[in-house]
């Protein structure tokens, strides 16, 4: 699942039809649920505006967090491998 700060419109658009991506997005433009896990990038440079830091977390049936990757570069994300070998890890 993915969240997005942009509209649902937008999200539907860029995510699911421009890029392609066939898992489910969320919308969140008020940040709200992107506060809660404190991943807000405050005054973005090119548009000033509030926007979601990248991140990727593993989260159990019990919605406890298992691994989160959060950085600051928004070209940088954990590759699928990564991921899986990860949740391959965790008891």
């Amino acid at each position: 699942m993915g969240i997005s700060v942009d509209s649902t419109d937008n999200t539907r658009k860029h995510m699911l039809q421009e890029a392609g991506y066939t898992f489910t997005f969320l919308s969140d433009p008020t940040l709200e649920t992107i506060r809660r896990y404190d991943l807000v990038h405050l005054k973005e440079l090119a548009s000033g505006a509030d926007i979601a830091r990248p991140a990727e977390f593993l989260i159990d049936s019990s919605g406890t967090i298992r691994w989160r990757m959060v950085t600051e570069n928004f070209f940088k994300i954990a590759r699928p491998e990564q991921v899986l070998e990860t949740a391959k890890q965790l008891p």
